[in-house]
């Protein structure tokens, strides 16, 4: 295990072209760490800046307190698996696996012993003698992750392994990636663009965007407390729902904000009184909006696609302004159809505020998850002057 600590980390190409700005994590011994973001965001490169195989361009890293900038990536102790697999196909699986530590003198005996008991752990003990052509993605991947784990590395890094996947394939290999890691116990940096990867793998996630961190926590406290409007859009799926509204009346306890429909809804949340009267957006999850019969509702929205999954409904709604409809979460299967008009409301316990640069206002009550339910009720509007 390892600790690993990036300060002020950058990296450019040329002059100009900075790719990672000025970047600071620490990531505790034995932690699983994913780093997300949007393609083109910096997170391979910082992936491969950690493993050595991309230069530092200012900035220092430690592993364990032991400055390693200048260190190879065998000396590091770091061990590395590709999105692409990257097996040797004249190699049987066994060779694979062995082929690192034969090339570092390991004597035969202490060879065999490290892959028979990598083997074991990832379950590919009966495919030791077959090739990479004879094994499906699932087992190639984690032949990948073997050849790793025999040189008992102090890191692991991870490199979108799942991308190549099937959906299936994918969650199988999620839970075994989960499992490895509770039994060795091991330190892990791990980039994906997949959310659902980060959400269910990570001890902590990071918001990786334009090369700098937007934010670090547990998937739930990036969920429940997104530090801006970024990444309560990247976490969670689908995206919150961003609606235009004024701030009418800031308050240490309470706002109040107009909505895009000149309705007004008095919110927990805390203002400054310089940013009363600006331009603010209202987020709130798809499974937070209330629904039902728009003859009992205050805000109305055409039904523009239904998805149904089995066990829930996603309805996307034409809310009458120019942005993205909104999505609206159903617990339930719905009998609602394209070029329905149903009502909705937004509970103000569920809300978040955004302010023009985007940076979240300090929430000061919030609720108990829930589903969405054809029981709009429990929000507070306000007549508009």
């Amino acid at each position: 295990m390892a600790q690993l600590t990036l300060e002020k980390l950058q990296k450019r190409y040329g002059k100009s072209a900075e790719v990672i700005k000025s970047l600071d994590l620490a990531i505790n011994s034995g932690e699983f760490v994913v780093i997300v973001g949007p393609s083109g965001c910096g997170k391979s490169t910082l992936l491969r800046m950690i493993a050595g195989l991309e230069e530092i361009s200012s900035g220092s890293m430690y592993i364990n307190d032991v400055y390693v900038n200048d260190d190879t990536p065998a000396e590091r102790g770091i061990g590395m698996v590709f999105q692409s697999y990257a097996l040797y196909p004249h190699m049987s699986v066994y060779k694979n696996m062995a082929f690192a530590l034969e090339l570092s003198g390991f004597s035969a005996q202490e060879i065999d012993a490290r892959v028979r008991e990598s083997a074991r752990i990832l379950q590919l003990e009966p495919l030791l003698d077959r090739r990479p052509k004879d094994l499906s993605g699932g087992q190639r991947q984690r032949v990948a992750i073997g050849r790793a784990i025999v040189r008992e590395p102090k890191l692991f890094l991870f490199d979108e392994p799942l991308s190549n996947l099937d959906a299936s394939l994918r969650v199988q290999m999620r839970m075994e990636i989960a499992a490895l890691h509770k039994r060795l116990g091991a330190t892990i940096v791990y980039v994906t663009h997949d959310q659902v990867e980060a959400m269910t793998l990570a001890d902590r996630i990071v918001v990786l965007n334009k090369g700098h961190i937007e934010q670090v926590g547990t998937p739930l406290e990036l969920y429940d407390r997104p530090a801006n409007e970024f990444v309560a859009q990247f976490i969670g799926s689908p995206r919150m729902n961003l609606i235009p509204a004024i701030l009418q009346r800031s308050g240490e306890q309470q706002s109040l904000v107009m909505l895009d429909n000149g309705k007004t809804l008095l919110l927990p949340i805390a203002t400054p009184p310089e940013a009363e009267g600006e331009s603010v957006n209202l987020g709130i999850r798809p499974e937070h909006i209330q629904w039902g019969d728009p003859q009992q509702c205050e805000y109305l929205g055409e039904v523009k696609f239904v998805e149904h999954m089995g066990n829930e409904t996603y309805l996307y709604l034409d809310n009458g302004n120019a942005g993205d409809p909104w999505v609206v979460r159903n617990a339930d299967r719905s009998p609602i159809v394209t070029g329905d008009t149903v009502g909705i409301q937004l509970p103000a316990a569920y809300c978040y505020l955004f302010d023009r640069a985007g940076k979240a206002f300090a929430r000061l009550q919030t609720a108990e998850p829930s589903h969405s339910s054809s029981n709009a009720n429990g929000t507070r509007y306000e007549s508009s002057n």
